[in-house]
C-alpha cells in the first residue's frame, strides 16, 4: 500500500538535481505539456506570471484567474496559449462563478496551481467574517479545488499545486480562534496560520484524491524580490524583523539573499511537472526538491511537523467543509 505523508513520513529530499538557484527554464527543459490544461490563480503578476509563461511556452493551455482584469490583460498580452477569467478570492460567489464556467466547458483539468495570496495586511474580514489572509491564502484554495473536482478527475492524471510559505513557521492553525475574534490580531500570525492550513490541506487532499489519479503538493517559493506581496507592509515591521534600516531601505545582505522571480517559481513548475513525483504526494517542497522535516523552531527552512499532522489535517478538512458547505464526492 502506498505511503502517505502524515507526520512527515515522506519528508526528505529526493535528489531532484536542482537547487535554490535553479530557474524555471532549468526545470521545464525537455518537458512537453501539449494537450494539457492548467489553471493558475494570480497568474498575471510575480511568480504567478512566470508560472503562466513557462507552462504556456511548454505547450499547456493556461487559464489565468485574476482579480484585476485590465492589469492582467496588459501583463499577459504577449503570451500565447492563455485565457483570462475574473476571480476574486475574497468573494465565495466569484470563486463559484469561475469554477462553474470552467466545468461548463467540459474540459479536463490537468494542473491546478493555487498561487494567489496576500501578506502583511491589516485586519480585514470577508462577508463571512473570516480573516482575509485565511480566506484568500487557504479557504479559497479549498473551495476552488472542490468546485473543480470533476474536471480534475476527468484528466485521469492531475496535480494540485498549492503555494505555501516558510512563513507557516509563524503559527500553527488556531482551531479555537482562527479569525482573531477573541485574540489580538497579528498579521504574521494570521499569515503563518493560513500557510500551515495550506500544508495540512495539501496533505489531506492527496490522501483522499490519489485513488482518483490526483496528487497534491504544497511548496515554499523562497524569499523572492520584485513581487507585490509586500505592497501593504508597514516599514516598521520590516525594521522589526531586521530586513530594513531606519529609513526603510532593505539591507544589502537581505537583498542579496532574495531569489529572482524565475528562481522563486521554479519549485512550482517542478511540483507541477516532475516525473520524480509521479508516485508521491502530500509533500511540502522547497528549493526544487522535497523539503526536510524541521524540528528546530529557530531556523527558517524545511517544514514544521505540526503542518503535516494527521489529526490536524483531518480536523481542518472538516472545518473547511463546514465553512464552505462543500465536500468532495469520493465515489
Amino acid at each position: 500500500m502506498e505511503k502517505n505523508n502524515y507526520q512527515g513520513a515522506l519528508q526528505q529530499p529526493i535528489n531532484s538535481g536542482f537547487n535554490a538557484k535553479s530557474t524555471t527554464n532549468d526545470v521545464i527543459k525537455g518537458i512537453d505539456l501539449n494537450g494539457k490544461i492548467a489553471i493558475v490563480t494570480g497568474g498575471n503578476t510575480g511568480i504567478g506570471l512566470e508560472t503562466t509563461k513557462i507552462l504556456a511556452a511548454a505547450g499547456a493551455k493556461v487559464i489565468v484567474a485574476a482579480r484585476d482584469i485590465e492589469k492582467a490583460k496588459k501583463n499577459l498580452k504577449d503570451i500565447a496559449n492563455v485565457e483570462l477569467q475574473k476571480i476574486d478570492l475574497m468573494d465565495p460567489a466569484s470563486i463559484d462563478t469561475f469554477a462553474a464556467q470552467f466545468i461548463a466547458s467540459e474540459r479536463p483539468l490537468h494542473l491546478l496551481i493555487n498561487n494567489a495570496g496576500i501578506m502583511w495586511v491589516p485586519l480585514r474580514r470577508d462577508q463571512r467574517g473570516l480573516e482575509s489572509q485565511l480566506a484568500v491564502n487557504y479557504l479559497a484554495q479549498f473551495q476552488l479545488t472542490v468546485r473543480l473536482w470533476n474536471a480534475l478527475k476527468k484528466a485521469k492524471g492531475a496535480r494540485v499545486v498549492n503555494v505555501s510559505s516558510g512563513g507557516h513557521q509563524f503559527s500553527n492553525f488556531n482551531f479555537e480562534d482562527p479569525n482573531f475574534m477573541y485574540r489580538e490580531y497579528d498579521t504574521l500570525l494570521g499569515y503563518g496560520q493560513s500557510k500551515t492550513a495550506v500544508n495540512l490541506f495539501s496533505l489531506e487532499l492527496d490522501n483522499l484524491a490519489k485513488a482518483h489519479q490526483i496528487r497534491s503538493y504544497s511548496l515554499c517559493p523562497g524569499a523572492v524580490g520584485e513581487t507585490e506581496l509586500s505592497r501593504e507592509a508597514p516599514i516598521d515591521l520590516f525594521q522589526k524583523l531586521g530586513y530594513s534600516d531606519a529609513e526603510g531601505n532593505i539591507l544589502p545582505e537581505v537583498a542579496a539573499s532574495l531569489k529572482t522571480i524565475p528562481q522563486g517559481a521554479a519549485t512550482t513548475i517542478w511540483c507541477a511537472t516532475s516525473s520524480l513525483l509521479n508516485n508521491m504526494g502530500g509533500v511540502y517542497c522547497e528549493n526544487v526538491d522535497v523539503a526536510s522535516l524541521s524540528t528546530d523552531t529557530s531556523i527558517i527552512g524545511g517544514v514544521k511537523s505540526y503542518s503535516l499532522d494527521r489529526t490536524n489535517a483531518k480536523r481542518l478538512w472538516k472545518w473547511s467543509e463546514e465553512m464552505t458547505g462543500l465536500s468532495i464526492d469520493l465515489r
